[in-house]
């Protein structure tokens, strides 16, 4: 903007500096009450252009020819891209089989390629870079968190190896004491033999005093010897004491024992840049919406449901089964849970698997090609309802064991990549007491909790930033209180609410304004919800265990 002419200031003449400017010099580029015209164009009267203020710069100013003195340059050779001028042409010194276009022309193209560029940049290249940046940030968010996963696998390996150790050393220790005590007992049986051989040479040693000492011939002349008897000495009995030799361990073999820490690797993947379509005409909400189908899944209480592409969708109850219908409602597929409980939440990922959350086992589970496997197993927290986003992620809402705190998880595969709990005063977002927190993913990357415990809609930026909180819209004929349950979005970046106890659904604008509710399709205790690329609204209707198709849009 022109620093001299401003909405805080109107425009002062530039040349008696006091007046306020009508006009403007196009050629000169100054500002001009009447008064000033005069003098201003009194000289060279034909090299002055002057137009009302509102029309300032709209005179182009053409390059002077470096050739020919006071002519301006007002033709581009469309060969070489010299800039020439009318006499230029005329003396036939350019090469004359050359094509020449008129400078105004060409301006007019480049000034709509700078617009188209401008727009370019500032709506489809300008948020690549953003969402890149935010991709960064979310990852060196996470950092902590994967790092001490990292540390707490080290850790269990290591109290694992040192109970191990302990046990080896209390085995042995063990046997030491038996040998201890077998080798106690033969020193005490050798000990025993040794006492009574001492006890005999006693006896004897006092029969031969009683008899040096007597008179009587006969027991003197019927004395035998025993000294060579007693000379042969009881054998010595050798028991070597048990030794503990420690073995030598290398450093290399002993990381082998403990494990391997795979080093930090860096690669490069090269990012191909696809320009967004644009949305060029809005969707308005019907006046009347309408139901187009109502299906009849056979679940005794249909909770859940997700698109699978724009003919089949995937809906679940309160039973092990798991249902693909087509939209006109035939039954296409059923698939049986891993372990037989009915699952928490269903979503399919960008490949078309299945994907479901177990409470029971604390495990989300991936059904492709009818193999079943587990992708993400917890131990503390347990996995609620789910969401694919756009980028190909998992949002995953999780409650601790003890249903005292509840936050959102972003996996890539089973790495977490973000953690949403708090907001920027340290507050939960969330309810912590109750697990039923439906999540969705709207097209301007805010992530939508519907936290029925809270009684509200809990809408958060990429990066986990509080955006707004919605907790119902008063109503003379909704008297129930906000209970949300299913939560879905469309193509307009629109929020779609099932009320369960007041039997409709709200709609919120992209900021989580009340737009409307859809509250004449007959709705019985509506739960979850989807939209399809078509923008048609699946609800479930939980007790009587159908989907009804809506068509709310023009």
């Amino acid at each position: 903007m022109d620093p001299d002419y401003s909405a805080q200031d109107v425009a002062r003449c530039d040349l008696c500096k006091t007046a306020i400017a009508q006009s403007y010099c196009d050629i000169c580029h100054v500002n001009l009450c009447k008064p000033c015209i005069g003098e201003h164009i009194s000289a060279d009267y034909g090299k002055h252009i002057i137009v009302a203020n509102h029309q300032r710069k709209s005179t182009l100013i053409y390059p002077k020819c470096e050739t020919h003195q006071n002519k301006t340059c007002e033709y581009q050779c469309k060969h070489c891209n010299s800039i020439l001028c009318s006499r230029c042409l005329a003396s036939k010194q350019h090469n004359q089989e050359h094509e020449f276009l008129e400078l105004e022309e060409v301006f007019s193209s480049k000034k709509e390629q700078i617009q188209n560029d401008t727009k370019d940049l500032e709506n489809q290249i300008l948020p690549a870079y953003e969402e890149i940046a935010n991709d960064l940030k979310m990852q060196i968010a996470s950092l902590d968190d994967e790092y001490k996963k990292l540390t707490t696998e080290m850790s269990k390996q290591r109290e694992e190896i040192h109970r191990e150790i302990d046990n080896a050393f209390d085995q042995m220790e063990k046997e030491t004491g038996e040998i201890k005590m077998k080798h106690l007992s033969i020193l005490q049986k050798h000990l025993d033999e040794i006492k009574q051989l001492q006890s005999l040479v006693k006896q004897t040693l006092l029969a031969l005093n009683e008899i040096e000492e007597a008179n009587e011939v006969s027991p003197t002349i019927l004395y035998n010897s025993k000294i060579e008897e007693f000379s042969k000495l009881p054998a010595k009995v050798n028991i070597s004491i048990p030794k503990f030799i420690p073995k030598q361990m290398e450093r290399e073999e002993l990381c082998s024992l403990i494990g391997k820490l795979i080093p930090l690797s860096t690669t490069q993947e090269e990012r191909v840049f696809t320009a967004r379509k644009t949305n060029t005409s809005v969707r308005e909400l019907l006046d009347e919406p309408e139901v187009l189908k109502t299906i009849k899944t056979g679940h005794e209480k249909v909770r859940n449901i997700t698109c699978l592409n724009e003919e089949h969708i995937w809906t679940s109850g309160e039973t092990s089964e798991i249902k693909c219908f087509n939209i006109q409602g035939v039954l296409q597929k059923t698939i049986q849970t891993k372990l037989g409980n009915w699952p928490c939440d269903i979503a399919v990922d960008r490949d078309g698997a299945l994907l479901y959350s177990d409470n029971v086992t604390w495990t989300v589970y991936k059904v492709k090609n009818d193999q079943t496997e587990e992708i993400i197993t917890l131990q503390e927290w347990i996995p609620g309802y789910l969401c694919v986003t756009s980028s190909g992620d998992l949002l995953v809402t999780l409650c601790s064991y003890d249903n005292t705190h509840s936050k959102v998880v972003r996996y890539s595969n089973s790495t977490v990549k973000q953690t949403i709990q708090f907001d920027d005063e340290d507050q939960p977002l969330y309810y912590g007491n109750n697990r039923i927190k439906y999540i969705s993913e709207n097209r301007n990357l805010d992530i939508c909790v519907a936290d029925h415990g809270a009684g509200a809609v809990v809408g958060v930026n990429q990066a986990g930033k509080l955006r707004f909180r919605y907790t119902g819209h008063p109503s003379p004929t909704k008297n129930k209180p906000f209970e949300p349950r299913g939560i879905t979005t469309d193509s307009e970046s629109r929020i779609l609410i099932a009320d369960f106890d007041n039997n409709c659904i709200h709609i919120l604008d992209t900021d989580g304004q009340f737009l409307r509710y859809i509250d004449n399709c007959d709705l019985k205790r509506p739960y979850g919800l989807c939209v399809d690329s078509n923008d048609s609204l699946f609800v479930c209707e939980f007790s009587k265990g159908d989907v009804k198709k809506i068509r709310y849009l023009k």
